[in-house]
């Protein structure tokens, strides 16, 4: 998500393969970017994308929480985009197909026997970014996401939701595949602090994304999911419990939004958020925008309406995707509408 120089000059920097795809949608594909992502990239045939145009991954991924130590977590590189350039489109785009509104309420996992939920600090409002200094439920349904990019270890962030499985995590399109190929060794670290896993490393047994995101990475669709594996016997939701949800509710609304960006001035070790009322996108796309600085693995992090303090719970109507090089300090993430739902649909049924 870094909107500066770096940034820009990372997008000049990629091959004219990666530049070819970026002509597949209307509005250009995204590209990932970050001038350190993009050095580290293979330019070889060990590091090309396998094109793969079903909705999911195509095996389950075993092995992965093994794989991610403290170091390689403290290490990966966080994974990043820029929207379309002033050249991409001429319009905005065409609104985001929407449908019957859909609300699903949050699940709190039970607590011990005598234990009480400990009270917030109080949070500034609007924030266009600073770390977390409350508690409640986000604290723990919030995490990283960590996974292998062409031969890379990189990171995202993402969010347990409540599910009939109770084992899926909304996340962002990008976060799961790009460039024609899904990402390996899938993880999701809830209440992830410094290399810590206080709550474990939760792989995942399939990854799968809006089929405009899996078919041409169009960034209006750029939503992605998991459904993980139990984890010493527990399930992801009755361990840390799970967000609500919310389809087709509108624009302008009041959010908070959470993450965990990676690049400078931050570093990935804590939980940020930014909150405020968001705007609809007046450029190229139908996404929310929000002023926010967060930068990159923030991508994937949750977006909340009617968000509550106290209990750190709320609706997600959104995730973390992109920002534009040339409107500094202002994140975008995609409506929520048919596709966004039935992505849930499939994946807590999954």
């Amino acid at each position: 998500m870094r909107r500066t120089a770096r940034a820009t000059t990372a997008v000049h920097g990629i091959s004219a393969a990666r530049s070819a795809a970026r002509s597949r949608t209307a509005l250009g594909t995204v590209t990932a970017t970050g001038a350190l992502l993009a050095l580290l990239l293979p330019t070889g045939p060990a590091g090309a994308a396998t094109p793969h145009h079903s909705d999911r991954s195509p095996a389950p991924q075993t092995g992965a929480g093994a794989f991610w130590t403290a170091a390689r977590m403290r290490s990966a590189v966080p994974l990043d985009l820029t929207g379309p350039s002033t050249g991409s489109a001429s319009a905005p785009a065409a609104a985001v197909p929407r449908g019957v509104p859909l609300t699903v309420r949050p699940t709190l996992p039970r607590l011990p026997q005598g234990s009480t939920r400990p009270a917030p600090s109080p949070a500034a409002n609007p924030q266009p970014g600073g770390p977390w200094t409350g508690q409640g439920a986000v604290v723990k349904t919030t995490g990283r996401v960590f996974f292998t990019y062409q031969g890379r270890t990189a990171s995202c962030s993402g969010d347990a939701v409540t599910s009939t499985n109770k084992s899926t995590v909304l996340t962002a399109g990008h976060c799961v595949k790009l460039g024609g190929a899904w990402h390996t060794n899938w993880v999701f670290v809830p209440g992830y602090h410094d290399g810590q896993a206080p709550y474990g490393k939760w792989a995942a047994t399939k990854t799968l994304s809006t089929p405009q995101w899996t078919a041409s990475e169009d960034i209006n669709y750029d939503v992605g999911a998991a459904v993980v594996a139990p984890l010493d016997g527990k399930k992801l939701i009755d361990a840390v419990g799970g967000q609500g949800l919310s389809f087709n509710s509108g624009y302008s609304k009041a959010m908070y939004d959470f993450g965990y960006p990676a690049a400078a001035p931050y570093d990935g070790s804590k939980l940020i958020y930014c909150s405020g009322t968001t705007i609809k996108d007046p450029l190229f796309t139908t996404d929310h925008g929000l002023s926010c600085n967060m930068t990159g693995g923030s991508s994937g992090g949750p977006w909340f309406s009617s968000f509550d303090e106290k209990t750190g719970t709320g609706l997600q109507s959104s995730v973390n995707s992109f920002g534009y090089t040339f409107l500094p300090n202002t994140m975008f993430g995609p409506y929520f509408g048919d596709d966004a739902k039935d992505l849930y649909t499939k994946a807590q049924t999954s």
